[in-house]
């Protein structure tokens, strides 16, 4: 697959790869044993300068797109899962201000970003809107020269350790003929955020995926991104692309990691009493070629998808919701069947595959789960409206 890559992604990947075995890797089964957020890893990867992927070159950045990214994410959670999920949600997060970014925000923002001093991420999801995350319930005032925000999001990845958070709120009284959200940029340190309880998740424990109460944010108008109510370019042209081809970026990193894991074992394990190898199995055999094949599959299902986005292909959109779906699907098949071959192995307390399993189950319910996924790509099959 690496030979259909631009020049500048592969040895972007061949730099990741290498500073994901040396730092990120070792560190993971402490990372969620700790349920830690990453801060060696984002260092890393920093100190890499690769946080400015998706900003312009006039900026300092990478400016490259959806197959970048979902090169990345593979890469980096081949090591650790809750890295690939941080750093892809600051490539998100860069990725929407970008898209609509004024004077104001390339300075202030995008060259941080750029020069590798600064982490953004989203802050979509809500309580009462659940996996309807392009229904936000935050509400949004105009009051002069500011933005008054009160609400609270919910998962907030890198919540707490972020310097920005790109939310998602209602428009405001004055703009609700314009659409349905807006989109702004809010500080680390405005006043009125409150952090609610730290994180503690089944899988993905270093994700830092808090909630965050917005009482009486106090926001300057430039923060907006495009215009209040701007909700199409903001959900269905940049938000929804870039965030689910970063997921199955890492989903697919997270399979591959799996089936290493299990060749690994299996050409490892002897019986004692017989000494036969678990590798001279038939039915192992057979499983793990059937592993490899949906990981191969689901690879070139991705990158495809992101290379039409990166085009703009007219049917990138369905290709991206397929290619989400698929490799939330192929990350809970492979590590169930990765537990299967390995056996008692597999099931040590805080094992690498116990801890990829837990892991991957995130991948269903990570909004838009995958069953609004599917129902979506089917509606698009059939010339109906997504929504």
């Amino acid at each position: 697959m690496e030979v259909l890559l631009p020049e500048s992604i592969v040895r972007l990947r061949h730099q990741v790869q290498e500073l994901t075995l040396s730092h990120i890797a070792p560190q993971a089964s402490q990372t969620d044993q700790d349920a830690r957020w990453p801060l060696h890893s984002m260092q890393a990867l920093a100190e890499a300068g690769v946080m400015g992927l998706h900003v312009p070159k006039r900026f300092g950045g990478h400016e490259q797109g959806l197959l970048a990214l979902a090169v990345l994410g593979e890469t980096i959670a081949q090591g650790c899962t809750s890295s690939a999920l941080c750093y892809a949600m600051h490539c998100v997060g860069s990725a929407v201000i970008t898209a609509k970014a004024t004077a104001y925000h390339e300075e202030k923002y995008l060259v941080p970003i750029a020069e590798n001093r600064h982490i953004t991420t989203l802050a979509l999801s809500e309580h009462g809107t659940g996996a309807h995350f392009y229904l936000p319930q935050t509400e949004l005032a105009l009051s002069g020269a500011h933005y008054i925000v009160n609400g609270t999001k919910q998962f907030v990845t890198n919540g707490g350790h972020a310097d920005s958070y790109v939310i998602s709120t209602m428009a405001s009284a004055e703009n609700t003929e314009d659409g349905d959200f807006s989109c702004l940029i809010v500080d680390r340190d405005s006043a009125g955020i409150i952090w609610l309880e730290p994180w503690a998740g089944l899988g993905m424990r270093g994700n830092s995926s808090r909630a965050m109460q917005l009482n009486q944010v106090r926001l300057p108008r430039e923060n907006l991104l495009g215009q209040e109510g701007d909700q199409i370019w903001y959900t269905f042209e940049v938000v929804a692309p870039y965030f689910l081809i970063a997921m199955a970026g890492a989903y697919l990193g997270l399979a591959q990691a799996a089936l290493n894991a299990t060749i690994e074992h299996v050409k490892a394990r002897r019986y004692s009493h017989s000494g036969e190898r678990l590798a001279d199995i038939h039915t192992l055999q057979y499983r793990l070629a059937e592993m490899n094949i949906a990981v191969h599959k689901s690879r070139g299902l991705l990158y495809q998808a992101a290379y039409q986005g990166d085009v703009g292909d007219p049917q990138a959109t369905n290709m991206i919701l397929m290619a989400k779906a698929d490799a939330a699907d192929l990350a809970v098949a492979v590590t169930n069947d990765a537990m299967t071959c390995c056996g008692g192995f597999a099931y040590r307390e805080n094992g690498q595959l116990s801890r990829l399993l837990r892991d991957a189950r995130a991948a269903h319910v990570m909004s838009p789960t995958t069953d609004i996924l599917k129902l979506w790509s089917g509606r698009l099959l059939l010339d109906l409206p997504l929504i």
